[in-house]
């Protein structure tokens, strides 16, 4: 049974809830009448833009250390901690999660979204204290990952050492 604060329902969406016996293909329609529908188009364009400007900036960034001199490698390392920290701090003062509102899974480019994720934990649970709340909370979703990636690469390494 579903269960909605009476205060936040139309007419329409309380009688909907009072009278709940209803099938499977009514329920649809009446979650259909109470659901926005998704510009999905705009959506799509919007990732598109936001996650390519994002490569862009970090394409522009590794010209620009390897202008400076950097080898390639060193110029891929350093563009990726760069990456790492502007996503950390745009995270910090609250832009990269107005940026992911609008632009929604753009913003999810590899290593930006995993810094991002990493940091707004962190910054959310902050008041919890230094260990229980940003230490703790900081790897909630990127945690898995890490331990997963890690798991993986040790599988992959077994398995090439056992080849060779």
């Amino acid at each position: 049974m579903i269960f909605h604060p009476r205060d936040k329902l139309s007419p329409k969406q309380g009688k909907a809830v009072e009278n709940m016996d209803m099938s499977p293909r009514e329920y649809q329609e009446y979650l259909k009448s109470i659901n926005p529908k998704s510009p999905v188009w705009k959506n799509i364009a919007l990732a598109f833009l936001v996650g390519g400007a994002i490569c862009c900036v970090g394409q522009a960034i590794g010209d620009w250390y390897s202008f400076l001199g950097l080898t390639e490698q060193d110029a891929a390392t350093a563009t990726s901690v760069t990456l790492v920290f502007l996503s950390a701090l745009f995270t910090g003062l609250g832009l990269y999660h107005r940026l992911a509102r609008y632009a929604g899974a753009g913003t999810l480019v590899p290593i930006t979204g995993f810094a991002n994720a990493v940091a707004s934990p962190a910054i959310d649970f902050r008041a919890e204290g230094v260990v229980t709340g940003t230490a703790v909370k900081m790897f909630t979703v990127a945690g898995p990952v890490i331990v997963f990636g890690t798991a993986a690469s040790v599988v992959y390494g077994l398995i090439l050492w056992a080849v060779k």
